[in-house]
């Protein structure tokens, strides 16, 4: 089966983490958000999957490349501007002959894709949606179905009080690639609020395809410290979590912890780090690779991206640090910050909570 993935986007709900980083490459416990993605795809018997590139390409096609580590084929489109949703994939359209998944690169669930696709293909639809049940519909795309699945309507972002279901846009469809043929090529075309609503309107079978269980949309912060959390306690774990899922802590290659530090799991530490004297860090918290954590610091549930290095007596609570960050001595970094790459935050340096701290700022 084939998959392509839309990852052209600019990520701007997650800035500053996404200024110098794709999106699909943020870190997810010291791996891409899209090596997740791809290792759920592999399980459930996708062996080509293509990526609808636009924003830091570069960066994506150098993790990947052809797919082989990660035990499938990659193929790469890149677009020049950006075409939408549907337009990206009219972008791919020679690359099918058969019914294939599409997928919003910022979602991870642990939907049954093989279920998925066996459905379509019973049902004689042109296209399926995977359907998701939401507290709050106001945020999402809302597809309301007859009762034998056949989708009647779509209405974006509605008010609580314009439908009569909870089911919304999960963010997978499956197409047949004949419903790409009369489309406008490079053109921006929206799945959501043209291409679908059109099928529709010209009395084509669209069906949808619900399921309960793990689903997130990574787009904004706190969404991503989440998942991040999610799959180190284990407790919504979409397919294989990290190995350190419960009460554990994983040390990476070559990194040294000192006796005197205190870890309260579950924790992860990549290679080639340094933990000082007295250090006190409580999970669920994550640490990239090559970081060094200066003695008597305290870091309570965060994510620290790679190359970061923290003074003594530094204080860190619930918030994000990209690459590259230097935080001196006696700093404090507040519940709900975002701190972006390069930072330099001078010594004594209070950043109040909520803060998001752009690349490349020296914070006095």
């Amino acid at each position: 089966m084939k998959a392509i993935v839309l990852v052209g986007g600019e990520g701007t709900r997650l800035r500053p983490l996404t200024c110098q980083t794709p999106k699909a490459m943020v870190p997810v416990v010291n791996r891409p958000f899209l090596e997740h993605m791809v290792e759920r795809l592999k399980k459930h018997a996708v062996d080509t999957i293509v990526l609808t590139l636009c924003y830091l390409p570069e960066l994506i096609q150098k993790y990947f490349k052809d797919g082989a580590r990660f035990g499938v084929k990659m193929v790469y489109i890149e677009e020049k501007v950006p075409l939408g949703t549907a337009g990206a994939v009219k972008n791919a359209e020679c690359l099918f002959d058969e019914p294939f998944f599409v997928l919003n690169g910022d979602v991870l669930c642990d939907l049954d894709y093989g279920a998925m696709m066996r459905a379509h293909l019973a049902c004689g639809a042109v296209a399926t949606i995977a359907l998701i049940p939401v507290e709050d519909v106001t945020q999402f795309g809302v597809v309301e179905t007859a009762p034998e699945g056949r989708i009647t309507r779509f209405v974006e972002k509605p008010k609580a009080n314009e439908v009569g279901t909870n089911m919304v846009n999960a963010g997978t469809y499956i197409l047949d690639p004949h419903v790409l043929r009369d489309m406008p090529r490079n053109k921006p075309v929206s799945f959501e609020r043209q291409l679908f609503p059109g099928l529709l309107a010209s009395g084509e079978r669209l069906t949808g395809f619900p399921f309960t269980g793990y689903w997130i949309d990574i787009g904004k912060p706190d969404n991503y410290m989440e998942l991040n959390y999610h799959l180190l306690i284990g407790a919504r774990s979409p397919g294989k979590a990290s190995s350190v899922a419960g009460a554990v802590v994983e040390l990476g290659q070559g990194t040294s912890v000192d006796p005197g530090a205190i870890m309260d799991a579950p924790v992860v530490v990549g290679e080639r780090c340094s933990i000082g004297a007295g250090v006190v860090i409580k999970g669920p918290t994550v640490i990239g690779n090559g970081c060094r954590i200066g003695p008597g610091a305290r870091l309570d549930r965060v994510i620290v991206w790679n190359n970061v290095s923290i003074g003594k007596n530094a204080r860190l609570e619930h918030c994000i640090v990209a690459n590259n960050c230097l935080v001196n001595d006696n700093c404090c970094i507040g519940e709900g910050c975002v701190v972006g790459d390069d930072v330099k935050v001078t010594p004594s340096c209070v950043i109040q909570p909520g803060t998001k701290v752009w690349p490349g700022t020296l914070v006095t």
